[in-house]
């Protein structure tokens, strides 16, 4: 027979975590459906910000902001085509409920330091968490087990029960088993974005982007098959975070990986983060920012030139999204990017730098060859440093010739490659970091069908339900994870019994 449970959520990142603990605070009997062997989700390799206005951080901090201007500045962000594709009442309503949310996730005990500015946010609003996103996973699980909820791993959801028009459970395979499982208030649905599913990103971005990769391998697009299959209105299905280049993430776990997320320890450290100086966080928090965060395009303006696995440049470094695309189609799909001299000298002080998080640590060279050796290779001489990375001397040598032969006298915008020492950065890899299309939802996180009416039974959070919703800023994301789940948790405890 089938287990009844009040709610039940599809996907243990955070959002469905947050979902779960917020319907289990209201007393639900809650099952939490997760097909990975572990919880975590995109949330649990982030970096970890939350950014609000309005936060008590922020007023101990002598920062006076509000919501209002928060909606004003985060429309700067993204390009304007994109822009006006936004769902502005529900973004503002969501950049409301931020703030309460941030208090919620204190009151589980995290820790925060910041906040940080974000230009061309007006006031700091970036709060990052201590010491990275694993913590918000860690702290969630840890108040369901308190709360008695049930998690199951390795349980893959096939398909939504219906009974009529309502969503009334859910069919899953759990360790190679088919079972059901049913939900007297409602089922939500919290299982992350669809950047690794290439049949649509085909389908909805192009046919060019299909061999493109998500930085999340397991983000499939479940929950969206799901809520598409059960008549949910869908939008911005074609608007996509990437695809840009990044460094192929590391064998070994970040430093911030070791540290405890939970309990008295992860309590002590986040009470001596706030104390720490700030060139002590930037330290800590740029060992996480060269494992995660990508190249900037700059490098490429000034003359840095991507080779392939046989050293082969294949492509103008230039020329976006071209390059991304063409780079998917290379052997392994991976390049390393070259820089000469000029370039390492260019990269190793501030304003140009490798990769930031804005206004919180900027990595150049030097903190690649020393944090990060298994993508930054450093040689005296062309063949030697082609050597180290396991590329072809010749085929780089000639590749450096012919690149720089190639280039006007005339041409002020780029320089030839001059000599050495010379750095090679990578493998890089082309990555969607997320997507932003998702099922309509309203205020009560209820999916939104194609003819307007609500799916009964059946709630949608984080990237799940954006619902038209354009986040293109640090910190956002999470800040809607945890949000849309705090509020779908109340709301589905809310609805009457069956």
């Amino acid at each position: 027979m089938a287990e009844t449970f009040d709610v039940i959520v599809v996907g243990a990142g955070g959002s469905g975590l947050a979902a779960a603990y917020s319907a289990a605070e209201q007393g639900g009997r809650v099952l939490v459906l997760e097909k990975r062997p572990q919880p975590g989700g995109t949330t649990g390799i982030a970096v970890g910000s939350f950014t609000a206005a309005a936060t008590s951080v922020q007023r101990q901090a002598g920062i006076d902001d509000s919501p209002e201007s928060h909606i004003e500045d985060v429309s700067k962000f993204p390009p304007t085509d994109i822009e006006a594709r936004n769902a502005d009442a529900m973004r503002a309503f969501f950049l409301h409920e931020a703030a309460t949310t941030f208090e919620w996730l204190r009151g589980l005990g995290l820790s925060f330091v910041g906040p940080s500015p974000e230009p061309p946010n007006r006031n700091p609003r970036m709060h990052n968490v201590v010491p990275g996103a694993k913590a918000y996973i860690a702290a969630l699980q840890l108040a369901l087990q308190q709360k008695g909820a049930k998690l199951l791993a390795n349980a893959a959801v096939e398909c939504l029960l219906r009974e009529g028009d309502r969503v009334v459970g859910v069919q899953a395979l759990v360790d190679g088993v088919t079972r059901e499982y049913h939900a007297t208030r409602g089922v939500i649905l919290a299982a992350g974005d669809y950047a690794n599913n290439r049949e649509m990103i085909a389908e909805h971005k192009g046919e060019q982007y299909r061999a493109i990769e998500g930085i999340n391998p397991f983000a499939t697009g479940d929950g969206h098959r799901l809520a598409k299959d059960a008549g949910a209105q869908l939008v911005n299905m074609d608007v996509t975070y990437g695809p840009e280049l990044r460094f192929v993430p590391s064998s070994k776990r970040p430093f911030q990986q070791w540290l405890p997320a939970s309990g008295l320890a992860a309590r002590f450290m986040g009470a001596v983060a706030t104390r720490l100086p700030s060139w002590m966080m930037r330290s800590m928090i740029k060992r996480l920012l060269v494992t995660w965060q990508h190249p900037e395009n700059a490098l490429f303006d000034d003359g840095a030139i991507l080779l392939n696995r046989d050293g082969q440049r294949f492509v103008d470094e230039t020329k976006y999204p071209d390059r991304e695309i063409a780079l998917a189609s290379q052997p392994d799909k991976i390049a390393y990017i070259l820089l000469d001299r000029r370039l390492i000298e260019r990269y190793s002080a501030w304003p140009h730098f490798i990769s930031t998080a804005p206004d919180i640590a900027y990595a150049y060279v030097a903190d690649y060859l020393r944090l990060r050796p298994d993508v930054a290779r450093r040689g005296t001489s062309l063949d030697q440093v082609a050597d180290r990375a396991g590329l072809d001397p010749v085929a780089v040598r000639s590749s450096v010739h012919t690149y720089s032969a190639s280039l006007s006298e005339h041409d002020a915008k780029k320089l030839p490659l001059e000599g050495g020492p010379w750095v090679l950065l990578g493998p890089v890899k082309a990555y969607f970091t997320t997507t932003e299309g998702g099922a309509v939802v309203n205020d009560q996180m209820q999916v939104v069908g194609e003819d307007g009416t609500i799916v009964p039974g059946l709630y949608a959070v984080g990237q799940n339900g954006l619902s038209g919703m354009i986040l293109w800023s640090h910190g956002l994301h999470i800040a809607w994870a945890m949000t849309s789940g705090r509020l779908a948790g109340i709301a589905c405890m809310a609805t009457q019994d069956r």
